[in-house]
């Protein structure tokens, strides 16, 4: 009697433990309203930096929490691009710089990596900008889920940054002006667990 219900104890605690590895990834969907991927570029080789932002993105993000790993998977609008200047949108729009009307979307797609205390610390992933894709890794500055007290759904949030060589991806306007090509990315998100 006792070895057969140390055998179920065991067979019990076996079916446990498999499934807390094989726990399902949560998917979340990216909040546009709390979602803004922005950027600081050179203005005429060190005269002063551009900043701006894309003001409308979609996307999702999947976390198993333990198996520590996940995806991002975001695209943002072109077209929504915001330096806070009407000209200076209208030329980043035009064929001279993102072309948006032939490259109407970037996207970017990662995999969530290097957990710490149970949060991921870096973002592997592509970015496909003017037709290119490139890969772009981004350090995660601040990670956290909880419960959104305003709407009681689970929120995970994060700031992540990283740097691109914009000529990579043939946007290389100014170069000959003595631009830097170098752009700093600055990228706040919050996505709401998936009903």
């Amino acid at each position: 009697m006792k070895s057969s219900s140390l055998l179920a104890l065991a067979v019990a605690a076996a079916a446990l433990t498999a499934g807390a590895v094989s726990a399902a990834p949560v998917k979340y969907n990216i909040d546009p309203n709390h979602t803004y991927p922005s950027f600081t570029a050179d203005h005429m080789g060190g005269l002063s930096n551009w900043r701006g932002k894309i003001n409308s993105s979609s996307g999702t993000v999947t976390l198993d929490k333990e198996a520590q790993s996940g995806t991002v998977d975001v695209k943002m609008d072109m077209s929504a691009i915001d330096f806070g200047h009407e000209k200076m949108n209208t030329h980043a729009k035009s064929a001279e710089i993102f072309n948006v009307e032939q490259f109407p979307n970037a996207t970017y797609t990662g995999k969530l990596v290097n957990f710490k205390n149970g949060a991921p610390t870096e973002i592997d992933g592509s970015l496909t900008l003017h037709g290119v894709t490139k890969p772009v890794k981004l350090k995660i500055n601040s990670f956290l889920c909880k419960p959104n007290p305003m709407n009681k759904k689970e929120t995970c949030g994060a700031d992540a940054s990283g740097k691109i060589d914009r000529e990579e991806f043939g946007v290389d306007y100014g170069k000959g002006y003595g631009f830097k090509q170098e752009v700093e990315l600055q990228i706040q998100v919050e996505a709401v667990k998936a009903d």
